[in-house]
């Protein structure tokens, strides 16, 4: 292709709605794939990467300013192979050229990502995020930028190569070595002492803004709290951090108050104003954290928020197929936020006086707007303060309240919505469905159980193929080599519906994704696992993923999940390959515990094996043992309740047959007990 051919449309029949987003770019944009990394080699010109997702604002930016300009794009169609990633779809090709953006730029990346790559061997040279078309902030115009690298690419190869060498060294550095010494329960108190410093007392999170929800930090400090009661010395201000930080998350702009769904992220230190986009990958988390704040505190607003936050899972982001969508973007109509910010003459109309009064006082409608000259809602009052202050009670504000957001939440259904990513991520689907699952059991709730199940069938049925997974489906095609965080995170799901009710096939389903881990991404020489599977595509660096990130780290997860396994089916293989990734996250979980969430969870469990409680019986006395083995938060149960009618059960499970009546039998790691014959003797042990 000449310089002077038209842009070719190469993005249009992609499964990802982000590459289809720029289809109709004057740019000349490839998909990454080995016909452009070819074409590149031949024609000898630099790569220009660009990396997004397709509810992300600063993309949009990026594309409106630089990618639809004519000008902009013909200098790229010039000067560089020009190949559009979606960092969803692509996880593999992210980890990577976001790592090499942080050892180049010497600062944390983000997206959009702009990485500029040699055309041979696909090693970044130049990495920024975004850039303006006209010089602010400190940046430079996109157009002058591009200019200057191309120039450095002619005339400087040679410090080029040798900066490409030295990256490559320093990106191979970024895995550790293991040392072959599991750490001991050290770094589970020094995570808890640097929460604690991270924590903040006024509005509740860690850190300053941007706040983001960080559930696994969330999740470690409530497990700490666990731990502790089981102790007999419960650390109440670890549990504070949780339920301080969850409430003001909850009473908040970073909480949909009308629709339920929590946004990606604050700008802000009061959880007022987000980042609007919603991510699937949260909100599977933060439910089930929901579920388990409730479960110990049984105040009905975690549940209250657990609810909407499910209900709106279902009524907004499943497919008719089954499997949950990936996101709602952040714009609509070409502003950010538009679709979720208020007139606040709009609502006194839609509302009656009494409903107005209370709905003003708790969600800031008597104060100055709060966003561009708007109202998005956000809880300032407690339904309890606004009652004392307008002299009535606090059950009349509530019902007052509960219509005033049905009536708004039916007029908001009128606007132009924000954009929904429809692929769908086997990753993501994991976590929400885990998280539709702990909703199910902890509030008995069977439409959350179905929806979870519909999920889960979709998976096996479209991205399940020849004893692999798929990563991606939209549009009925399923494609790309599933990656680590896929199997471990579909794992840990199938482990929690199977704690909601019992299925072989499901017991089933997580052994085989277990082998396929252990044959394709383990590394048996130095511990953990690779993010990629060995017949995966070849690229610059092969990543083993072990601090938290905006997901769970796939390493800590899946170490987690197969210590459970193999406790559960007496398969030392699982265990040994979860010892050796912690002896391969040793080192990174002593210096930085903080950032390891995941792996600490696994740890613990190495350290103290958790119980798991396996019921055998029939009718309803099998229900009512469940429930009372689940009735309290104990991150360290597992509990599986077995029909007495499964016979030839894997494993060790094979040895724990239904007695007369129903019977629990009790393990701890690999030891187990005497089974428990009678309720009372259930209720003294899960007390």
């Amino acid at each position: 292709m000449s310089d002077s051919t038209a842009p070719r449309n190469r993005l249009a029949d992609a499964t990802s709605p982000y590459l289809r987003q720029h289809a109709g770019n004057p740019v000349d944009w490839w998909p990454w794939c080995a016909e452009a990394l070819a074409f590149a080699r031949d024609q000898d010109r630099p790569i220009l990467l660009s990396i997004g997702y397709s509810a992300c604002h600063w993309c949009h930016v990026m594309a409106h300013e630089s990618f639809e300009d004519p000008e902009t794009a013909q200098l790229m169609n010039r000067l560089f192979v020009n190949i559009k990633v979606d960092r969803e779809e692509r996880p593999d090709l992210d980890k990577i050229y976001q790592s090499a953006h942080q050892l180049l730029a010497k600062r944390p990346g983000g997206w959009p990502l702009t990485v500029f790559l040699t055309p041979d061997d696909q090693h970044p040279f130049f990495a920024g995020t975004y850039f303006p078309k006209e010089p602010r902030h400190g940046l430079p115009a996109f157009s002058r930028l591009l200019e200057g690298i191309a120039a450095a690419y002619r005339e400087q190869g040679g410090a080029i190569r040798e900066q490409n060498r030295a990256l490559m060294d320093a990106l191979a550095r970024l895995t550790p070595g293991g040392d072959g010494e599991i750490p001991d329960a050290a770094p589970l108190a020094a995570a808890r002492r640097r929460l604690a410093e991270d924590f903040d007392p006024v509005h509740g999170g860690l850190g300053s803004a941007p706040k983001f929800p960080h559930v696994t930090d969330l999740e470690r400090l409530l497990r700490h709290y666990a731990a502790s009661r089981a102790d007999g010395a419960p650390d109440r201000d670890a549990l504070h951090m949780v339920t301080f930080t969850l409430e003001r998350m909850i009473r908040g702009g970073l909480n949909d108050q009308l629709g339920g769904g929590f946004c990606r992220y604050s700008v802000d230190d009061l959880w007022m104003i987000p980042h609007f986009e919603k991510m699937l990958y949260d909100n599977g988390p933060l439910l089930a954290l929901c579920c388990d704040v409730w479960q110990i505190t049984g105040d009905p607003l975690f549940r209250d928020a657990a609810v909407a936050t499910a209900d709106w899972v279902m009524r907004e982001m499943q497919s008719p197929e089954g499997g949950y969508y990936s996101t709602l973007d952040a714009d609509s109509e070409g502003e950010e936020g538009k679709f979720y910010v208020w007139d606040r003459a709009a609502i006194a109309r839609l509302l009656t006086a009494e409903e107005y009064a209370p709905f003003a006082a708790v969600y800031g409608l008597d104060r100055k707007p709060n966003f561009e000259g708007k109202w998005h809602l956000h809880g300032y009052h407690t339904a309890v303060e606004a009652a004392r202050n307008l002299e009535t009670t606090p059950a009349s504000v509530a019902a007052l309240l509960e219509t005033a957001r049905h009536k708004l939440l039916a007029a908001r259904a009128g606007r132009i919505r924000p954009g929904r990513d429809e692929k769908i991520l086997t990753a993501w689907n994991g976590l929400a469905i885990k998280g539709m699952a702990r909703a199910a059991r902890v509030l008995e709730r069977a439409d959350y159980l179905a929806s979870a199940q519909r999920a889960l069938d979709f998976i096996r049925a479209r991205l399940w193929r020849n004893g692999r997974l798929l990563a991606t489906y939209k549009d009925g095609k399923a494609h790309l080599n599933a990656y680590l965080d896929d199997y471990a995170y579909l794992i840990d799901a199938l482990l929690e519906l199977l704690q909601t009710r019992w299925q072989r096939a499901d017991l089933e389903l997580a052994t085989a994704l277990a082998e396929v881990l252990l044959d394709q991404f383990a590394d048996p020489q130095e511990g953990g696992f690779f993010f990629t599977s060995n017949d995966h595509e070849r690229l610059i660096h092969r990543p083993k993923p072990l601090g938290d990130e905006s997901v769970p780290a796939g390493n800590g997860v899946a170490a987690r999940v197969l210590q459970r396994l193999g406790h559960l089916l007496g398969e030392t293989r699982y265990l040994t390959a979860a010892q050796g990734t912690l002896a391969l996250a040793a080192e990174p979980m002593r210096r930085l515990p903080h950032a390891h969430a995941s792996l600490l969870a696994a740890l613990e469990e190495h350290l103290a094996p958790p119980q798991t409680l396996i019921i055998r019986g029939a009718g309803d006395d099998l229900a009512r043992w469940a429930g009372i083995a689940q009735r309290t938060y104990a991150p360290q149960r597992l509990v599986l309740t077995i029909p007495a009618t499964e016979e030839g059960l894997p494993g060790s499970l094979g040895a724990m047959t239904p007695g007369a009546g129903t019977r629990a039998y009790p393990c701890l790691g690999t030891r187990c007990e005497m089974p428990l014959e009678d309720l009372a003797a259930l209720e003294r042990l899960t007390a």
